[in-house]
């Protein structure tokens, strides 16, 4: 069978059930997370880029390097983006779906909830409502982050949210917020978490911890700790949960190369990286932009988008004492003047994001060719539905709401600072 036929047949079995509702004469092959997640353990040692989808641009640049390195990938948006980018949970299936089709992406793609954060009991009301109905916007894949609760609530959030998500679904969940060096991740807590799970029969495709990273632009020097995170790994492989590694902004290829060699993790975030270089901004190896003597970022001519809407964007930071980090918030204000520059112009951003993401999935993710084994996967399965990595191993009666609270009591943890950690 051709590369052409096995494409054609899991396009009519392999795309999400709420995708052949929403597209159903696309050819845009969109799935759950489980597949990609089957597909970078189906090769071993490779992570799939979960390329945040800020901007356009970003998210098709993301696409064409996936296309060029025949490597399945995820297409996310986080919580807090929703509310500071014109990409958002209700509009990216749709985008994702739209690039995929004009430009002729006939590799898997899976649409990424990130982080959706739940900080308490109101959130998960709200959330039995929302997630649904983001499910039915088209998203495939889901983060229930109730990592800034104490351990037991964690657990227990999960357990409740998992309930309104479709059993096709990728599923991320996490322990220990994102906060750089500090409240690190534990290999108990993170076992506390999955095992509490697994007695539901709730089998997560990834799980995030706080492994010494952090989200945006690094600016610590310490980066994500490969040791504790193999450690981790290590425990929760009879459970089948891989890793997903948040906030590779700040670390070198070669330390990116060590966790895909070196640790269980098939999903890897990239955001800030793309976005700045969709901008123009230059951008090292570590994925941070590149500031001048005068810390401003330094815009590469010719690169990018057009000078003159940069030169607006800056104005308009300084005029809201915007800096750093804080530059992703000028996506939503600027999505209108982004989308209306010259055809030209947008097509160079997304080739400037296309020669980024390219390196990372060829020569750093060792993520090439994992495309035909997602489509591999979704054939040997008969279905879009490739159902758990595991299967239950723990007593249910070991893990009753009483008893979650007593084994959380005897957890070592180190909660770290308080602070504004969402994305």
């Amino acid at each position: 069978m051709s590369c052409s036929t096995h494409f054609e047949e899991a396009l009519k079995i392999g795309r999400a059930p709420n995708i052949q509702e929403l597209f159903p004469d696309s050819k845009a092959l969109i799935v759950s997370g489980k597949v990609i997640d089957r597909a970078m353990n189906a090769k071993g040692k490779s992570i799939a880029m979960a390329a945040n989808g800020r901007n356009s641009p970003a998210i098709a640049g993301a696409l064409l390097a996936a296309q060029k390195a025949n490597a399945a990938i995820i297409i996310e948006i986080a919580k807090s983006e929703s509310t500071y980018c014109g990409i958002n949970f209700w509009n990216i299936a749709s985008v994702v779906n739209t690039i995929c089709n004009t430009l002729n992406i006939t590799i898997p793609v899976a649409i990424h909830a990130d982080h959706y954060t739940i900080k308490g009991a109101e959130d998960i009301e709200k959330a039995k409502v929302e997630i649904p109905k983001m499910f039915k916007a088209g998203i495939t894949s889901i983060a229930i982050d109730a990592s800034h609760l104490p351990d037991a609530e964690n657990l227990l959030a999960c357990i409740e949210l998992v309930k309104v998500v479709p059993s096709w679904a990728g599923l991320e969940v996490e322990v220990g917020e994102i906060k750089g060096k500090e409240g690190l991740s534990t290999v108990d807590e993170a076992l506390f978490l999955v095992q509490g799970l697994n007695a539901y029969d709730i089998h997560p495709e990834w799980i995030a911890l706080n492994n010494g990273t952090t989200h945006g632009i690094e600016v610590s020097g310490g980066g994500i700790q490969i040791d504790l995170t193999a450690d981790i790994h290590k425990a929760l492989e009879p459970y089948g949960v891989n890793g997903a590694q948040h906030g590779t902004s700040g670390n070198s290829f070669d330390k990116l190369r060590t966790i895909a060699a070196e640790t269980n993790t098939t999903k890897a975030n990239v955001a800030t990286a793309l976005m700045m270089i969709s901008w123009g901004v230059s951008v090292n190896e570590y994925g941070n932009a590149e500031v001048d003597a005068d810390k401003e970022f330094i815009k590469l001519a010719g690169k990018g988008m057009t000078e003159e809407l940069w030169a607006e964007m800056v104005a308009y930071a300084k005029a809201n004492d915007w800096s750093g980090g804080n530059y992703k918030k000028l996506c939503l204000p600027f999505e209108v003047q982004t989308l209306n520059q010259p055809v030209e112009i947008i097509e160079r951003m997304a080739k400037d994001v296309a020669d980024f993401a390219y390196i990372m999935l060829s020569e750093v993710f060792n993520a090439t060719d994992t495309a035909s084994l997602a489509i591999d996967a979704i054939l040997a399965a008969g279905s879009y539905d490739l159902g758990f990595n595991s299967e239950r191993i723990e007593d249910p009666a070991d893990w009753t709401n009483d008893k979650i609270y007593a084994k959380a009591e005897l957890l070592v943890s180190n909660e770290g600072p308080e602070g504004d950690f969402d994305d």
